[in-house]
């Protein structure tokens, strides 16, 4: 993530590392809203979206643009801070941790789930959440992948990323579906 932003245009700051050429186009197009104030910033995992750039935050006055959440309105995102620095992992084979970690949390929206029975809890926490859909009238039948979608990163742009704070702090960020 850059620490400082890019300003792309008059009301487009950029926090992305990478972004496509039109998803700068979209955002610009958002910005000029006449209700955008005072900007609109490209977060990280921006990409092209229906209607809005994914990604983007949009500050407004006096409106509200609930297409413009589109379908990350249900996404989780988490940072925890960890006790390394960035000393700490200086020459640490980041590839490995990065299998590690696709490892224990399966990509996409569990498609590459290998299992229903990955860990110790994953069968007790699944009958439970079957059990709670039944006793609570919840009709699970339009999302028949729920069980290997639990636990998976999801798909689109979510993502786990390890960050420095200006402390030089390494910080585990989540965004998932």
């Amino acid at each position: 993530m850059n620490s400082m932003p890019t300003k792309v245009s008059p009301k487009v700051l950029n926090y992305a590392s990478h972004v496509d050429d039109n998803t700068l186009t979209q955002a610009a197009e958002t910005a000029r809203l006449p209700f955008v104030h005072p900007h609109i910033a490209l977060m990280p995992d921006a990409h092209f979206g229906k209607g809005s750039a994914v990604g983007t935050v949009i500050p407004t006055t006096g409106a509200v643009i609930p297409a413009a959440v589109g379908v990350d309105i249900g996404c989780g995102m988490i940072a925890v801070q960890t006790r390394l620095r960035a000393a700490d992992i200086d020459g640490m084979d980041l590839g490995r941790l990065r299998r590690t970690i696709e490892d224990a949390i399966p990509l996409s929206p569990g498609n590459y789930n290998r299992g229903l029975d990955r860990f110790e809890f994953t069968r007790p926490r699944i009958d439970a959440l079957a059990e709670q859909a039944t006793k609570d009238g919840v009709d699970l039948s339009h999302s028949p992948k729920w069980r290997e979608q639990l636990g998976s990163l999801g798909g689109g742009n979510h993502f786990i990323e390890l960050c420095l704070d200006e402390g030089d702090v390494v910080w585990l960020f989540l965004h998932s579906g």
